[in-house]
């Protein structure tokens, strides 16, 4: 019995020898993945500082871009006031010229009988004119002379203080 107790021993010994080898190679590939997972988290620290470094920068780009907008819309702001003010001039000048072009429609039709009069004697006025223009100048010899206290006829007058009439024919 002895010897089953030896060899029970020598069992344990190997099972235990087994259970470190298995141990030793775990702990040397955790060692391993360890030592990446170290250089990967080293790698990330150095990117990290990098994208604080650019963070930082537009952070500060940001902020003088927003002050600059905000400058930029107070002008804009005034400028939009000047135009509201123009469009609001507009806006009266349009209702002053439609109050006018009613109220001189108004009085055209009020005084549509005096137009149309004012129309009818220019018009009148106009036959006269351009009868004016047609007609023919008159001849000396067609024109008989005659004394303002007889229906004779002078010899020669000079036709100052007589009237001519156009002679029949």
């Amino acid at each position: 019995m002895e010897v089953l107790l030896y060899i029970a021993a020598l069992v344990a010994a190997i099972g235990f020898l087994v259970l470190c080898v298995s141990i030793g190679m775990t702990l040397f590939s955790v060692k391993n993945t360890l030592n990446s997972i170290a250089g990967t988290v080293a790698g990330i620290e150095g990117q990290m500082e990098g994208i604080t470094r650019e963070t930082t920068s537009l952070l500060t780009k940001t902020n003088a871009l927003a002050d600059d907008i905000s400058d930029k819309s107070e002008k804009l702001n005034s400028v939009m006031h000047a135009v509201k003010g123009v469009g609001d001039s507009v806006n009266n000048l349009n209702s002053s010229v439609q109050r006018i072009t009613t109220s001189i429609s108004t009085e055209v039709h009020k005084n549509e009988d005096k137009i149309a009069q004012v129309v009818q004697w220019s018009n009148v006025a106009m036959g006269i004119a351009d009868q004016w223009r047609q007609r023919k100048p008159i001849n000396e010899e067609d024109v008989i002379y005659t004394s303002t206290k007889t229906n004779e006829t002078p010899p020669s007058l000079g036709g100052k203080s007589k009237f001519g009439f156009l002679k029949r024919k």
